[in-house]
């Protein structure tokens, strides 16, 4: 038996994609992002409606969805603090520089250092993404990338030496494949960095894209030569995958073209080529960032898109039997797993 969450979830879900598909997403591109003395993000809104957030009594945020319930993302914890860093550059409000900080010193508490030295912020859930089933604790480009770009600008504000310390270990799983617990991963020989482990190549392209901006942050902060290295063969390995991704050059296919985007993805997949197109002055970026601009799309191409968004969204629930896929409450822990390794603790500034 469904619980009312999940019928409000899904009733939510099918509304949004129904009734309220827009081809416009409160998500603006910050054109000063990106030098050492910048605190920006790479984009800002202050109209996020933040529906799946469910507050816990310490300020930090956790995320409802059917299959965990309510857990502790990462990725979603270090965003929620890039976003109130913004709103804090943009008004000058301490309580959104406190929210900010809440946000890093959870993520330095909640880092964890592998006995290979890599620096990991992992997901303590298990998750099922199509057919694959993601076994807790699970890492993940996107969360690794928000969190490296998080504790960056955290380190910049308060000059705190254990960020720093986190920050020099959290490239390394960039540099491991998946069967060395990393998130390395090739296609045509190409190098790809993965949101979801174990998944066949390329995967999921905001995750990709996002672990590149964090590599990018983390180059600019300590000019470390490997780094930078990673983040170059990233950059080779987006160049290459961009067409696997590339709807009739209208629109942007998620994970594995399983199904057109939903708008908020697509219009995140836009500007995030937008600002790869600005750091690397790579034409193939800004030309696909072009085709993939929702506002230059004729009636007649919003219409198919819509369309073949329904069609393909829907088939790929009815293949995966989505619905069946409940909340495990077991899953949810704030802390990472001492068995799989060493917790960090905080220490102060």
């Amino acid at each position: 038996m469904p619980s009312f969450e999940s019928v409000r979830c899904a009733v939510r879900a099918v509304r949004k994609e129904v009734f309220q598909f827009s081809f416009r997403y409160p998500l603006d591109v910050v054109p000063g992002a990106g030098p050492k003395d910048s605190l920006h993000y790479y984009f800002y809104s202050d109209k996020l409606a933040w529906e799946a957030m469910r507050m816990d009594s310490s300020g930090i945020p956790q995320a409802w969805y059917r299959q965990t319930g309510s857990a502790y993302w990462p990725a979603y914890i270090a965003w929620y603090g890039l976003v109130n860093l913004g709103h804090y550059l943009r008004g000058n409000d301490s309580r959104y520089l406190d929210i900010f900080l809440k946000q890093i010193d959870w993520l330095e508490a909640n880092a964890v250092v592998r006995p290979d030295g890599a620096v990991v912020w992992p997901m303590n859930f298990d998750y099922l993404v199509g057919r694959l089933r993601l076994k807790s604790p699970w890492i993940s480009a996107h969360a690794q990338g928000l969190a490296i770009s998080a504790l960056v600008r955290g380190w910049r504000v308060t000059r705190r030496p254990r960020l720093l310390e986190l920050l020099a270990g959290s490239a390394r799983i960039f540099a491991l494949t998946v069967p060395e617990d990393g998130i390395r991963i090739t296609m045509d020989n190409h190098v790809l960095y993965t949101e979801v482990p174990g998944g066949r190549a390329p995967g999921i392209l905001d995750g990709f894209m996002i672990s590149l901006l964090g590599l990018y942050d983390l180059f600019v902060e300590t000019a470390d030569s490997e780094v930078g290295r990673l983040f170059d063969e990233g950059v080779v390995g987006l160049k290459n995958t961009l067409p696997y991704w590339n709807y009739r050059d209208k629109w942007s296919w998620y994970h594995n073209r399983g199904y057109l985007c939903p708008p908020a993805y697509h219009c995140s997949h836009h500007l995030l080529l937008k600002i790869l197109a600005r750091l690397t002055n790579e034409k193939v970026f800004a030309d696909y960032a072009t085709r993939w601009e929702p506002a230059r799309l004729s009636t007649l191409d919003r219409a198919e898109v819509y369309l073949a968004f329904l069609y393909t969204k829907n088939r790929c629930r009815l293949k995966h039997r989505t619905w069946s896929q409940t909340a495990k409450p077991a899953a949810l822990r704030p802390t990472a797993d001492p068995a799989w390794t060493e917790s960090v603790t905080r220490t102060a500034a």
